[in-house]
């Protein structure tokens, strides 16, 4: 079985004083603007490093989610951000590494199987997979 989701983007203009905006299929996010100014400088919009954050906090807080229920653990709350990190490297720029942050309330967890299931999250997530940037955890178990 193959699952295709679908985004675009479009662009007008050159780097710095060009627009663009982002939609995905289902509709969340339609011409949502981005730029250069958003990407660099903190301007208004989004920028593709933020998205792939998103994607990856969501991607992993289900997995989470699926790896506790294989073990026979609910979490009340999972909560996950994402630090993408962009440094120019060799005359471009790179993401070279994500870290997570996650804070979660699972009752009946204990810190062992919180460090191992979030461990296996963070490695079988399919955004994870699909990142060759360093990705890094940090893991809170909230009680």
């Amino acid at each position: 079985m193959s699952i295709v989701k679908k985004a675009s983007a479009h662009w007008e203009g050159d780097l710095k004083s060009g627009t663009g905006s982002i939609s995905t299929e289902t509709g969340v996010l339609r011409e949502a603007p981005y730029g250069f100014k958003a990407r660099f400088e903190g301007g208004e919009g989004t920028n593709p490093e933020e998205l792939i954050g998103a994607a990856h906090a969501g991607c992993f807080s289900m997995a989470l989610s699926m790896i506790l229920g294989d073990a026979g653990l609910k979490a009340d709350a999972i909560d996950t951000q994402a630090e993408v990190k962009l440094d120019q490297v060799d005359g471009g720029f790179s993401i070279t590494a994500v870290h997570l942050i996650l804070k979660a309330k699972i009752p009946g967890a204990t810190q062992a199987q919180f460090d191992e299931l979030t461990a296996k999250a963070k490695e079988g997530c399919p955004v994870s997979k699909l990142l060759s940037a360093k990705i890094t955890l940090d893991a809170t178990l909230l009680s």
